[in-house]
């Protein structure tokens, strides 16, 4: 797990912040979920026989009742929405949300056993528009970001029929070259054997480069809204390939999955930055109506790996130098009228020579020092320091805070 400290903030409240203002302007609301859920709801949603739940989930018992660290956020937004009757209040509901997972695996770049995902979830629209949509948005989001090399990757794994129909032709296919699969792939064969198309592993890739693909068993149906979603993607001007053997490793998937990758140079073969797609049959199965569902997810911690954006360095606007003993009553004064102007601002109240407090102002990276001595006190002034322009005024301390306060926006525009 990971800590993360005062000096990688910035990069994180960038992210938070874009994705928010992204999420919307798309019609997105926030919504906020227990960390912690009924273990039965991750194995039911995701499946019994995936990595997450047969592998990863830190799970533990209290009291008789059996409790999970969520590994992922739809399965808690979706219980909330059936347990809401949201679906009573409004024929559409678009929420996102974000903060920490939990998964047992093996930490690499950019992955943690604790991470933190931003996630949205559209309930009631069946697509493809809104599939398209929500792409779209994610690209407009990483070119914010100045994410270098995105490719989206978008296939359909069409419906229940569909899918139980390619499972039994894809391990027709597997079965009379098991022993050239790898170990785990030989054991997914029994129990998920769509996650081989998945498997990294080199002996794998070369048995599925023949398999055959989830296309050949769609419905009309199916494939309709996959048509609809390309010329969705299309008609947006969202580059994209379609890759037939693209699975996701959660069991509630149907029709629409996409990854977005990116910054391979930085990420290597862990470049996949987020993933999703359709899960319509999900609120039915927790007890609620039928409801078509999709949404995503995205690691954060990958994310600011992958991003080039710059954040601004300074900790705070401006800093207050007081010079003496006189002077540090008055200075604790003005720090808090500055900061009720919406200033950033520290107080240094140690004592010290102008020298070092100057010193202590260029590490925080402010624009601004006031300085404060004896003679200013007794003048009713203050010396303000502009340290990005070079400049020093001694203004009044009744025209201070104004002083500052415009010169600042006035840097801002």
């Amino acid at each position: 797990m990971n800590d993360v400290l005062p000096d990688e903030m910035a990069r994180w409240h960038l992210i938070e912040r874009l994705f928010a203002e992204a999420a919307r302007s798309y019609g997105f609301r926030e919504i906020r979920t227990p960390i912690v859920e009924p273990t039965g709801l991750f194995v039911r949603t995701i499946g019994e026989a995936t990595d997450v739940v047969e592998k990863e989930m830190y799970s533990f018992t209290h009291r008789d009742e059996a409790l999970t660290l969520r590994p992922e956020a739809t399965a808690g937004v979706a219980r909330a929405y059936v347990e809401h009757r949201v679906h009573t209040l409004e024929p559409v509901t678009k929420w996102f949300c974000t903060g920490p997972m939990f998964r047992a695996e093996k930490p690499q770049r950019g992955r943690y056993r604790q991470f933190y995902q931003l996630d949205c979830e559209i309930f009631g629209d069946p697509g493809p528009g809104c599939d398209a949509e929500l792409i779209d948005m994610l690209v407009g989001l990483f070119d914010q970001l100045k994410i270098p090399d995105v490719r989206v990757l978008v296939n359909s794994i069409g419906g229940a029929e569909a899918r139980a129909r390619y499972r039994d032709g894809l391990v027709a296919f597997l079965e009379p070259r098991r022993e050239e699969l790898s170990a785990e792939s030989q054991r997914r064969l029994q129990t998920n054997p769509l996650r081989i198309l998945d498997s990294k592993d080199p002996r794998d890739k070369v048995v599925v480069a023949e398999a055959p693909t989830i296309e050949q068993y769609l419905s009309d149906d199916d494939r309709a809204h996959f048509d609809g979603l390309v010329r969705a993607l299309t008609a947006l001007g969202v580059p994209f390939t379609i890759d037939p053997h693209l699975v996701r490793g959660l069991d509630y998937y149907t029709r629409t999955l996409f990854e977005i990758k990116g910054a391979s140079a930085k990420l290597g073969a862990g470049d996949t930055l987020v993933g999703g797609g359709r899960y319509d049959n999900m609120i039915e199965e927790l007890g609620g109506p039928k409801v078509p569902a999709i949404g995503f997810a995205s690691g954060i911690e990958r994310l600011i790996i992958a991003s080039e954006a710059t954040v601004p360095g300074a900790i705070v606007d401006a800093y207050i130098a007081p010079l003496g003993a006189s002077a540090v009553e008055p200075a604790l004064v003005l720090g808090r009228d500055l900061r009720r102007e919406g200033v950033a601002v520290e107080v240094d109240s140690r004592g010290g020579s102008l020298k070092s407090q100057l010193r202590r102002a260029n590490a925080l990276s402010c624009g601004i020092a006031l300085i404060l001595g004896d003679s200013e006190v007794e003048s009713g002034t203050v010396q303000v320091k502009d340290l990005a322009a070079h400049t020093q005024d001694s203004i009044a301390r009744a025209e201070v805070v104004r002083f500052v306060s415009d010169r600042l926006k006035a840097r801002s525009r």
